[in-house]
Formats: structure tokens, C-alpha cells, sequence
């Protein structure tokens, strides 16, 4: 990946020298994000591969799994997942195909309808974990604490940005 970097810096340089006003530091730090959120993705997807789960479906899992109740509501789930509708209708067809999650109406409002993680979910979730945890790790291996707590705040903040470009706030 080193020598990635380097091309993508020579390449940035030469754009900010052919176009005035071009924000090159900015730039380089969104494709170091984009780098760096690609290649954990396709690492995660390889490992989630031999379970028949990509990432949506596994992100949905977990978020059903971390809830409180161990269950979610879909339009919950598409918020918190970043996903539409109509894949999350998908993803929830996977996860109660696969046997990691029930779908049932809500007992308060049967229009309403609720998944549940099962037993079975949750041991998918204890199985596939704890093998990914060395290669979390050694991610961040070369940053000492403070130094991820302040990556943690910064990334926050940037997070917050692109938020309110894409969810401006509708008050005057």
C-alpha cells in the first residue's frame, strides 16, 4: 500500500498544480478515507463470505444484536444502516431465511413489524467476532491511545460535517 500512497499523492499534487483554488490537503485526506474504508470492507466481506453475509446483512445483525432488546423495526434499521427500503426488506428476508433473525408484527402495532435476533444469530454473532479482533487491532497497532482518541474525535467531526451537507438542518 505504500507505494498506492505515493502515486495518489503525485496524482493529487499534479491536480492541484493544473487547478487553482483545488483544497489538495482535504483531498488527500478524503481518499486516505476512502483507502483505508475499502480495504476494511473487503477484508470484512472475505470474512463474512463463508457465512453467506455481506456487510449490510451483517451490520443489520449486529445492530439487532446490540439493541437493548435484541429487536429493531426496519425503518429503525434503515436509518442506523444508511440503507433503503427496498434493501432492507432484502437484507431481512436473508437474515430470517438464514434463521439469525424472527419477523413478526408489533404487539403494540400490528402495521408495524419487528426483528428479533434468535439464538441462532447470536451465536453466529459470538462465532464470526472474535476472529476479526487481531486484524482490528493490528489496524491500529502504531497508534498509541491518545493518539486513536483524538482519530475517534476528529473522524466524529468529519462524520458530523458530511452530515449536514447531505442532512442540511431545515430550520431558517
Amino acid at each position: 500500500m505504500p507505494e498506492c500512497l505515493e502515486h495518489m499523492d503525485d496524482g493529487i499534487a499534479r491536480v492541484g498544480e493544473r487547478l487553482p483554488d483545488f483544497p489538495v490537503q482535504e483531498v488527500v485526506l478524503m481518499r486516505l478515507l476512502l483507502l483505508v474504508g475499502g480495504t476494511l470492507l473487503g477484508e470484512l466481506e472475505r470474512n463474512l463470505k463463508p457465512y453467506g453475509l455481506n456487510d449490510s446483512d451483517f451490520r443489520t445483525l449486529m445492530m439487532i444484536y446490540s439493541s437493548p432488546s435484541g429487536s429493531a423495526n426496519p425503518s429503525e434499521l434503515c436509518e442506523y444502516a444508511q440503507q433503503g427500503a427496498t434493501n432492507m426488506t432484502r437484507i431481512a428476508n436473508v437474515l430470517v431465511k438464514a434463521g439469525l433473525v424472527t419477523r413478526a408484527s408489533s404487539a403494540e402495532d400490528r402495521r408495524r413489524v419487528v426483528l428479533t435476533i434468535t439464538a441462532a444469530g447470536k451465536r453466529l454473532v459470538r462465532k464470526i467476532l472474535p476472529p476479526l479482533f487481531p486484524q482490528v487491532l493490528s489496524a491500529f497497532a502504531s497508534l498509541s491511545a491518545s493518539d486513536k482518541r483524538t482519530l475517534d474525535r476528529l473522524l466524529r467531526q468529519v462524520a458530523v460535517n458530511i452530515d449536514s451537507l447531505t442532512h442540511p438542518d431545515p430550520r431558517p
